[in-house]
């Protein structure tokens, strides 16, 4: 057996050390928490997206639109929708609210969708375009007035017609092409696009066929008229029928009086 005072201090570093087995400057484990306690906050928000859909739709002016605006935001604090046109129904369920724009007549409109999650806030952006395609693209029949062409196409109720281009082509090539920016009216409208011009040999009997072409902002609407041809017109051939028959009266004249001329010369020598 130890001595007396051997034992006491074995007993005075077991009462120092309770925890017997950890060595000192080590710290201790952490015990873990409850089962299924949640884990301690970040401060960091977790990310979510927003989509409104469609993103782009392009309607009739007066018509309706729905607009669906959804996130992965498992509890939204807020979905708020921003956009100068007039407001109809709203229809939601999890995860998603849907919008009912009315009466839409600008030709583009933006419209934004925030939806506001653990106090961060994203939007996404859909645009609505309204247009009216040509009820017909009529050409003419080129009118011939002393060896000029007149070509005139018609576009009926188009809008809007400040975002139209017309072309005229012949044979594939584009012999004139308009932009009609200048018109800013948001009424459906008939526009009539006049050309005039002189053809060379090669342009007769070629198939001539006007375009008529909407550019809404990444949407392309195309019309078109049936083709003409730019045929040999019958008054021309009069004319220019005339007209040879008038140069060689001018040349047989011409040679008559120098046939005369020589005659005479010749009498006299």
């Amino acid at each position: 057996m130890g001595s007396p005072l051997h034992l006491s201090l074995l007993l005075l570093l077991a009462a120092a050390h309770p925890g017997g087995g950890i060595p000192l400057g080590r710290p201790a484990e952490q015990v873990p928490g409850p089962r299924g306690s949640p884990p301690p906050p970040s401060g960091t928000p977790a990310p979510f997206w927003v989509h409104l859909s469609p993103q782009f739709v392009a309607v009739r002016p007066g018509d309706s639109v729905w607009l669906n605006c959804s996130s992965s935001c498992p509890l939204p604090q807020e979905c708020s929708l921003r956009t100068r046109l007039q407001r109809g129904k709203t229809l939601s369920g999890p995860g998603w609210v849907s919008y009912q724009l009315l009466d839409v007549r600008a030709w583009s409109s933006d419209v934004l969708c925030f939806v506001t999650c653990a106090g961060t806030s994203h939007g996404a952006t859909a645009r609505i375009t309204t247009y009216k395609s040509p009820r017909s693209v009529i050409l003419e029949p080129p009118v011939s007035v002393g060896g000029e062409y007149t070509l005139r196409c018609h576009v009926t109720h188009v809008f809007p017609v400040g975002l139209m281009v017309v072309t005229l082509r012949r044979g594939g090539r584009v012999i004139y092409s308009e932009s009609l920016e200048r018109f800013t009216s948001l009424e459906l409208a008939n526009v009539t696009l006049t050309y005039a011009f002189r053809p060379g040999p090669r342009d007769f009997w070629q198939p001539v066929i006007c375009h008529a072409r909407l550019n809404l902002d990444g949407l392309v609407v195309r019309s078109s008229s049936a083709p003409v041809t730019l045929a040999w017109n019958p008054a021309s051939k009069v004319w220019a029928s005339s007209s040879i028959a008038v140069l060689v009266g001018i040349l047989l004249a011409v040679g008559a009086a120098y046939l005369g001329k020589c005659l005479t010369v010749q009498s006299q020598a």
